[in-house]
């Protein structure tokens, strides 16, 4: 079938839905193995070729970065009512690749206590699965995604193999960190990235461009499109633009008949397979299996324990920001090489919870900020283009001199550029029912549905670990061998994009929404896959466990199912 051809397929033994990392991979798995896969993704397909064209647009000023994969704000709607704003839009790429077209590569295995809250610390929820259960799959999505890191993180597992490729080397900002812990006994380490340190799987190694996000234009930093390509070729059909809108379920109603989803020419389809792996996100997945109520299912499909879109969990980050009166070199490198765990085990019982401390090589404004953060009226066209994006610069429009220009203007980006700094800390949150993703009936998207709602709220547990957080960072600031001129707190409740929790995984059809194999309780050939199922997130990146994961789940349908 041609690329423009939406119609559904026959004979489909799998229905995935979604093409980001768990999706795609699930896929891939799946047709290398000889199953007939059909992928029905919301987005469209982007051509790995525009991305220096969209690096480009990402730079110039009144772009939005995040606009270059091309939001649409009617099919992407959302409502947000909790205590905190859900940005979700900023979060999230629909197209084939989902987020990981714009996302940061961090790609650490979640420790033994992510998996254990309940059992080591009376909080949260064990894992039906273990660390053990994961391992073999996180050794295997570390080849699939191409994983360069070093074995050097006494707060993680004991390794069975090496990484992929060797780690990159710390840049010259996190050396000035590093020092900064040594002194206070807080134990650093590499950054394992899912980028090329050297060429890998017919991709580039990295290049220095230094826009990872939202746009890689060499191919170095992973993307799922990769694993998309690798399906199709592998004879999976990937039909992109394809917003599937409710799932059908036979007569009997335990299980799936079709997913019925509208293409561009506004048609309506229905997509029939033996089974389906819903891999939409922690917001798109609740929200689908809302949608697809009927009398069987009143409180929506899969959601006899109530927990469909329950259990929502984002990592909050607060950070440091500030200027030091020496060359930090920000902006060089697009992504962080050094990061510390120390603080990741509480001793005792928590709060504080888990926090990691991120040193960041992006910090601060680039030449062409610092060019257009003059007087009037450029101050004010700086502040209109930059605002929406969280720019982490000071106030400067006060204390700026008169617009300047040529030679004048080019003294001041080299004596303001590079200078300055920033370090964060990754917030652990627990799992709380009363966040969570809901219907907003006010409010319909594009096709006349009603939109996500995400309700998010901060809690106890993450405000106490944010002010320990805090805590850490200002005593590493104040031992900075140089001189720090200015430093601001910035809390960030909004999130880091690890959108978690919404179908979690139990034994206990009463208390979760899939098994541990990921299949749901009340459908029998209905799947989950994503970071929607985890019961618990820690205060990791959670796309290395998406990953490993989904590559559990394709491993079971393959060698148990299918």
């Amino acid at each position: 079938m041609s690329s423009s051809d939406r119609s559904p397929s026959t004979g489909v033994d799998v229905c995935v839905i979604g093409s980001g990392p768990a999706g795609s991979l699930v896929a891939h798995h799946l047709a290398t193995s000889g199953h007939e896969v059909v992928v029905l993704e919301a987005g469209r397909r982007f051509d790995f070729e525009d991305n220096p064209v969209r690096m480009e647009e990402s730079l110039r000023p009144g772009h939005d970065p995040v606009s270059v994969w091309e939001t649409d704000r009617d099919r992407d709607a959302y409502s947000s009512d909790g205590e905190v704003f859900y940005p979700l839009n900023r979060k999230r790429v629909k197209g084939v690749g989902g987020s990981t077209l714009h996302w940061g590569g961090r790609v650490a295995r979640f420790p033994r206590k992510d998996f254990e809250m309940e059992s080591r610390y009376g909080v949260a929820s064990d894992w039906p699965i273990d660390y053990g259960d994961v391992e073999p799959y996180y050794r295997e999505a570390e080849r699939e995604l191409g994983v360069a890191g070093e074995d050097d993180n006494p707060n993680v597992p004991e390794r069975a193999e090496p990484y992929p490729m060797e780690a990159f080397p710390p840049s010259y900002s996190d050396s000035l960190f590093v020092d900064a812990c040594e002194e206070l006994g807080i134990g650093t380490h590499s950054v394992p990235n899912a980028r090329n340190s050297e060429a890998y799987d017919g991709r580039s190694p990295c290049i220095g461009y230094g826009t990872c996000t939202p746009v890689c234009p060499s191919g170095a930093k992973y993307s799922a499109d990769v694993h998309a390509r690798k399906a199709e070729s592998e004879g999976a059909r990937i039909v992109d633009r394809a917003v599937v809108r409710r799932l059908e379920h036979d007569a009997g109603g335990n299980r799936l008949a079709a997913a019925v989803y509208q293409t561009p020419d506004g048609a309506t389809h229905r997509q029939t397979a033996r089974y389906f792996v819903l891999a939409a996100g922690a917001v798109e997945n609740p929200r689908l299996l809302l949608l697809s109520e009927s009398e069987r299912h009143p409180d929506g499909l899969a959601n006899s324990s109530g927990a469909v879109g329950r259990y929502f969990m984002e990592h909050p980050y607060v950070t440091v920001v500030g200027e030091l009166s020496e060359r930090t070199g920000q902006h060089r490198i697009g992504f962080g090489t050094t990061e510390s765990y120390h603080f990741y085990e509480p001793e005792g019982q928590p709060p504080p919870g888990s926090f990691k401390l991120e040193f960041l090589n992006e910090a601060g404004p680039r030449v062409v900020d610092l060019a257009l953060r003059q007087r009037e009226p450029l101050a004010d066209l700086y502040g209109a283009l930059t605002a929406p994006s969280g720019s982490m610069v000071p106030d400067l429009v006060e204390d700026a001199k008169p617009i300047e220009w040529g030679d004048d203007l080019l003294g001041t980006m080299r004596e303001r550029y590079g200078n300055y700094f920033a370090v964060r800390a990754e917030i652990e949150p627990l799992p709380d029912p009363d966040n969570r993703v809901t219907l907003d009936e006010s409010r319909t998207d594009e096709f006349g549905d009603p939109v996500p709602e995400v309700s998010w709220n901060r809690g106890e547990y993450g405000q106490r670990t944010a002010e320990r957080a805090f805590e850490v960072l200002e005593e590493i600031v104040d031992t900075l061998d140089a001189t720090v001129e200015w430093t601001e707190r910035r809390e960030y409740w909004g999130g880091a994009g690890h959108s978690s929790g919404t179908t979690r995984m139990g034994t206990d059809p009463d208390e979760s929404v899939v098994d541990p194999n990921l299949r749901a309780h009340d459908v029998s050939n209905l799947y989950v896959a994503g970071a929607s199922t985890f019961p618990t997130i820690g205060a990791s990146q959670p796309t290395l466990t998406i990953a490993a994961t989904a590559l559990r789940l394709a491993d079971h349908l393959d060698r148990d199912v299918l």
